[in-house]
């Protein structure tokens, strides 16, 4: 035939559109053209493709080719599209028969000797192909990802030769395991932390309610050591959690098999851009806060960072999405994570400290401070001190809790909030605050003189309210009672 179509996948934010390639030979000089807005990665898919086909031992048509990526206005990008067009070729030329082209899609870079190399995006593209209803061509090193999502037919391939030859009937191609062996994710323990009895109290009921966490102390006081240990006493990721996360990092070729249900652990640097942080680009990808999904964020020496790139967070700390706008395109991104920040109270970090004097005027400390925006400050629902060790703790042996028993607690007040509600109490709506976040009256009267007080907002006044929901369930109470809104009103001061 002069005209073959191979169907194949390009990737817009989340989504992985259908991409139609079609090859047309005709007669003429001998000439190869790309359209359908390649870019150019894209364009130097000729050079690639040529070689390739010479090499697994085919001819490559000396007549005028024309190759289409349709529709014409999605922009294409990557190496994905070379083994759909090599096989587009071929087929139209006759070389290869196309009768499995309809049921089937195909995606894959090409070495010059025919290998094919892993893609981004496998598993977002696997889950597009499922709604579809087709198999999945993929090369080896991406078909393991693509195969943890159920319901497709997943089958990889090593080289150009090996995928005409299956085309042809004369091979098999591997379906790689549809599921990996369930192995608990090795976290850092919290048996290892010293001390800090008030700090772990609070990550714990940061983890059971899906809170954001502000921790203001010392240098060397462990808030980078209590961050690192965070994910291992949140509650094990489900499969719908796991799938997500995954496709989230699968669309920068970050996702590694052996992170499946892992809890995501991102720590950019302070000099991180706003879109590092949020995400970006001409081709828009997922920013920090979007591979953090179902995860943690962790955000050190916060004053530090941008004052733009902090104000970024505002949005999807309350929407658990973000959505980036370019005049051609628009991307739309998960962002569901649990923000862990930590400063120090001062500039020189040593302010209230027990034993070194801070060499810092208040002017100073007040513009340290100031960089953090009270709008953003008022988002976060825990801001607690980490103070300095005394030498008995830091002389004696770790004799913490480990994870896994806080995990547990984690986990049954966790369940509590699924049974009432069906979600995590962070995520509770005004109604659904009047509905499960009932106080008694000594529990108002306490709530009206914390808002005095402390010159609670709105936003802080229903914070606070989850926060007490929270402590109760990990009481295993039904109703909040004085001591747990007071435990969450504690959480609401300034941590400094």
């Amino acid at each position: 035939m002069a005209v073959a179509v191979v169907k194949s996948r390009a990737l817009n934010g989340m989504e992985a559109p259908e991409v139609v390639v079609e090859a047309h030979l005709a007669n003429g000089l001998p000439a190869f053209t790309l359209v359908g807005l390649p870019e150019t990665e894209v364009k130097e898919a000729r050079d690639r493709v040529r070689a390739a086909i010479q090499n697994a031992r085919f001819e490559f048509p000396a007549r005028r080719i024309t190759v289409n990526l349709a529709p014409a206005d999605l922009p294409k990008e990557s190496g994905r599209f070379d083994l759909p067009i090599a096989l587009a070729i071929l087929a139209a030329s006759g070389q290869i028969p196309a009768d499995k082209f309809q049921h089937t899609e195909f995606a894959g870079e090409l070495a010059l000797t025919g290998e094919l190399r892993p893609v981004r995006g496998a598993l977002a593209m696997a889950l597009a192909t499922r709604s579809a209803g087709r198999r999945l061509v993929l090369p080896v090193a991406s078909a393991g990802e693509a195969a943890l999502a159920s319901g497709v037919e997943t089958l990889g391939a090593t080289s150009l030769l090996e995928v005409c030859a299956w085309l042809a009937g004369q091979g098999t191609l591997p379906e790689p395991e549809s599921r990996l062996a369930a192995a608990a994710p090795d976290y850092p323990d919290f048996s290892d932390v010293k001390g800090q009895a008030s700090a772990r109290r609070a990550l714990e009921v940061a983890a059971a309610g899906s809170h954001s966490v502000l921790m203001a102390g010392p240098p060397g006081t462990g808030k980078s050591m209590l961050a690192a240990r965070f994910p291992g006493i949140l509650p094990a990721m489900d499969e719908i959690e796991s799938l997500e996360a995954a496709a989230v990092q699968s669309l920068n070729g970050g996702f590694r098999l052996e992170h499946w249900q892992r809890r995501p652990f991102r720590a950019p640097h302070h000099t991180a851009s706003a879109v590092a942080l949020v995400g970006g680009g001409g081709n828009p990808r997922p920013g920090e806060i979007s591979l953090a999904h179902h995860g943690v964020l962790f955000l050190d020496e916060l004053p530090e960072f941008s004052r733009q790139v902090l104000e970024v967070l505002r949005e999807p700390l309350e929407s658990g999405r973000i959505t980036i706008s370019r005049a051609a395109r628009q991307a739309d991104f998960p962002a569901r994570f649990q923000l862990v920040a930590a400063m120090n109270p001062c500039p020189c970090g040593y302010l209230g400290h027990p034993t070194q004097a801070c060499r810092d005027t208040p002017d100073q400390i007040a513009r340290y401070r100031g960089r953090i925006s009270g709008p953003l400050l008022d988002r976060i629902d825990i801001q607690i001190s980490v103070p300095a060790l005394s030498q008995d703790e830091l002389m004696q042996a770790g004799s913490g809790e480990p994870s896994a028993q806080i995990r547990a607690r984690v986990e049954a007040a966790r369940a509590r909030q699924l049974t009432r509600q069906g979600k995590p109490n962070n995520a509770l709506g005004n109604a659904e605050i009047d509905l499960h976040c009932v106080l008694d009256s000594a529990g108002e009267a306490l709530l009206k003189q914390a808002i005095a007080r402390l010159n609670l907002s709105a936003r802080a006044y229903h914070r606070v309210l989850k926060l007490a929901r929270t402590v109760a369930d990990l009481a295993a109470s039904p109703a909040i009672g004085t001591a747990h809104l007071a435990e969450a009103i504690q959480y609401r001061r300034p941590a400094a």
